[in-house]
């Protein structure tokens, strides 16, 4: 601390000092810089039609051999968890619970924003806005490239014991529903007023269960690459539809760019190319 000398300074100039020395104290500090955009992965996903699969509904070689697929069935099971009206959803946000044989049980709780026009730097901006950034590390951030859109998300994930659970067995509509609200996380608990999410998931069902087969390799720049076949049940209620998903997981834009459009292209060469994009969360949630 310095002291100033009374014998060297008139009583009004130490006045106007003493007065400065309090506002500056009284003055607001410089607001904090928020944390920078979050920096995601990317998951390329292509859908495929029927005339990829073989008469038991599995790649056929010749797809697997084109995309490099080598591993052998894995199973796993899963249910959404949404309001009949789909209150979650409108949000952005999706709730879901997951059992891949001989594993605990997966909760996701994934935030989407929409990309527009291929700006993901502009979803992050917004993502950031709405307290999804770089700095919240309990959230991993991911683009989805689709055949024709992008979304990004950010996931939130936790476990849950699957002990009394063999294989890919999901426990009841109930049960789930408190494993998933006990566990909800900050941002969704209180997403635009206090127990938002909390209360709308305590009023949610599960829309599955849906058992899927998933196979895996690696292709081009990807070292994790999938084809994944999930049977659903018709748009009527009846019969069996098949969506075929052909995914790959890189950490980089370039990588996922070039992934995009070789899967692309090499699918429309063979005829198995689905000119769409089919969001398998939707789907479940509208008809289950």
């Amino acid at each position: 601390m310095t002291f100033l000398s009374r014998a060297t300074r008139p009583a009004a100039v130490g006045s106007a000092v003493a007065l400065a020395a309090a506002a500056a104290l009284l003055a607001p500090s410089s607001p904090a810089f928020a944390a920078s955009n979050a920096v995601p992965t990317y998951e390329v996903k292509i859908n495929l039609t029927a005339a990829a699969l073989d008469a038991g509904f599995a790649p056929s070689a010749e797809v697997r051999s084109a995309f490099g697929i080598t591993g052998s069935a894995k199973a796993r099971s899963y249910s959404y968890y949404d309001t009949d009206g789909l209150a979650l959803d409108a949000q952005g946000w999706s709730v879901r619970l997951r059992h891949k044989s001989g594993s605990s049980f997966e909760e996701t709780y994934k935030k989407r924003f929409p990309v527009t026009n291929g700006d993901i730097d502009a979803a992050l901006t917004t993502a950031n806005a709405a307290g999804f950034d770089s700095g919240d590390t309990n959230y991993d951030a991911e683009v989805d490239w689709g055949y024709a859109k992008q979304t990004l998300s950010f996931s939130n994930e936790k476990s849950h014991s699957s002990s009394g659970y063999s294989g890919t067995a999901m426990p009841t509509s109930t049960t789930g529903r408190t494993w998933l609200v006990n566990d909800i996380p900050g941002k969704l608990e209180n997403w635009g007023s206090a127990n938002w999410g909390k209360d709308t998931l305590q009023a949610s069902r599960a829309h599955g269960p849906v058992t899927s087969k998933v196979y895996g390799g690696a292709w081009g720049p990807s070292d994790d690459a999938s084809i994944e076949v999930l049977p659903v049940v018709g748009a009527d209620g009846t019969g069996t539809e098949y969506v075929v998903e052909l995914s790959f997981k890189t950490g980089s834009y370039a990588d996922a760019a070039d992934l995009h459009a070789d899967a692309v292209a090499v699918a429309e060469s063979h005829g198995w190319l689905y000119h769409g994009d089919i969001l398998k969360t939707q789907l479940i949630l509208d008809r289950y």
